[in-house]
């Protein structure tokens, strides 16, 4: 079926497709069973990978049908991101032998949750200290105060950088939905954190946060409570604290984590250079904590990141809202990001322009792709479907009901989508393709698609000339 879908096998997401009658309303998937040849996959892989030296910690379904997920054991980040590489290929690569096909697109199918990674990461010493660990001794509580800090000031300062290492042309169909964090990069230590910050900015001791673990109740009588962690992770941000390390929640499913990573040890060393010049400067360890939280508190965050209240609150408090790809990447190559990473020596200022200009041509080459396979999948299979279709109700127009004017509009938006392809050659530079394809050409895709899903409600079942969303979500399923 895979094969079978031109979208699919050139763009990696399908580009029409209607939803089924059962997709996830009562979000059942997470606690079914997972289907036997999914199960075998996940075995063959997790063999595979601890052949390779890295082991798997966990596989079980996602949320949506058809969707499941696999984390390996927490190591060295270099390692961690190179196994996440081999570990997409292995599974393709085994998922073939069983007859299926593995999709890392950020939202290969629309209406249904799309798939992100999650990059938990923390910063230690050579000596075993975890800087996002609240511990035990007053050295460690103090150092997990600092660390926030730092941290807090480079998701502040590089706020826009932040975002860019997780904007692509995939990820901007998942960002923002009910589904992954918004766009707007905030941190969120959690509840009582935040009030242990206000305390700092107030004048209290660094050592006033208690961090004990809580007992969660269950609901149920039978069940005793279990333990919980120190802080509750919020799912709608996009850097929440996990208990001892924090999770970048924003990544896409189909990216090398490796880029994601290093801004996130770019803008942290950044946050300890600053906390270092202050106490150098002359201000206590104390004193150098609360003036970073109060120069950089407005980018913590424990609120609900999906409300539409935040973006507006977001906006006041001056946090940048880059909610498409051509807009993010247009902050990258920023003097104050080329100084940052001059200085410390990642990318000397040409590099630093080079990646922008690969960012631009990557979603530029995406998007070209998926709209030449949209206008191909229009004139070769949905539009003769629809001509087949209507033909079999002209001795019967009174009960064609609006198949007629449907099937018109598909045509007539198909031709104004190759008109605004043609388009493209007007725009001067990578940087005005990006937007041009961006703001223009996208929304007429989703125009497009609309039609073409409602057709595909009309239509009589055998003349889709495509593998539906409800064969392709369940058939591995029997």
């Amino acid at each position: 079926m895979y094969k079978k879908r031109p979208d699919l096998v050139n763009c990696g997401r399908t580009l029409i497709g209607k939803l089924p009658c059962r997709n996830q309303q009562a979000d059942l998937n997470y606690f079914g069973p997972i289907p036997f040849r999914v199960d075998q996959l996940l075995v063959r892989v997790q063999e595979e990978m601890l052949r390779v030296g890295c082991p798997m910690a966990v596989r079980h379904n996602e949320v949506a049908p058809a969707q499941h997920e696999m984390s390996p054991i927490f190591c060295t980040a270099s390692a961690s991101s190179d196994s996440n590489a081999l570990f997409m290929e292995v599974c393709n690569r085994e998922a073939g032998k069983l007859g299926l096909q593995v999709l890392f697109h950020e939202k290969p199918f629309a209406g249904i949750n799309g798939s992100g990674k999650h990059c938990n990461w923390s910063v230690g010493t050579d000596t075993g200290l975890n800087f996002f660990y609240p511990g035990k001794s007053d050295d460690a509580r103090k150092l997990f105060v600092t660390g926030i800090a730092c941290l807090a000031y480079g998701l502040c300062q590089y706020n826009e950088m932040v975002r860019c290492s997780v904007a692509h042309a995939g990820n901007d169909h998942r960002l923002g939905a009910q589904e992954a964090p918004p766009a707007i990069i905030s941190l969120y230590p959690g509840t009582g954190f935040e009030s242990h910050v206000e305390s700092v900015v107030a004048g209290g001791d660094l050592l006033g946060y208690k961090a004990e673990k809580k007992l969660q109740s269950l609901g149920c009588s039978a069940s005793m409570p279990i333990e919980a962690n120190v802080e509750d992770r919020n799912r709608t941000a996009p850097f929440p604290f996990c208990g001892n390390r924090f999770e970048f929640r924003a990544v896409g499913s189909s990216q090398n984590c490796a880029f994601p990573v290093m801004v996130c040890n770019t803008i942290m060393a950044a946050g300890m250079e600053h906390m270092s010049q202050l106490i150098g400067g002359g201000l206590s360890h104390r004193d150098a904590v609360a003036k970073v939280f109060t120069d950089c508190k407005h980018v913590i965050f424990t609120g609900n990141g999906y409300s539409a209240e935040w973006p507006v609150e977001a906006a006041k408090r001056g946090l940048p809202n880059l909610n498409t790809t051509p807009k993010a990447i247009a902050t990258f190559a920023s003097k104050k990001n080329k100084d940052l990473f001059a200085k410390l020596g990642i990318y000397a200022e040409e590099e630093t322009d080079a990646r922008t200009e690969v960012m631009y041509e990557s979603y530029v080459t995406t998007l070209t792709v998926e709209i030449a396979t949209c206008i191909l999948m229009m004139e070769t299979g949905i539009i003769p479907a629809c001509v087949k279709d209507l033909a079999k109700f002209k001795d019967f127009p009174s009960m064609a009901g609006e198949r007629h004017s449907v099937y018109e509009q598909i045509v007539q938006e198909t031709e104004k989508l190759k008109s605004m392809h043609a388009g493209l050659h007007n725009c001067n530079g990578l940087d005005a393709e990006a937007l041009y394809l961006c703001e223009t050409v996208k929304p007429q895709m989703v125009s497009l698609r609309s039609l073409v899903d409602k057709a595909e409600g009309l239509m009589e079942a055998g003349l889709y000339p495509y593998p539906t969303y409800e064969q392709l979500l369940y058939s591995h399923h029997y």
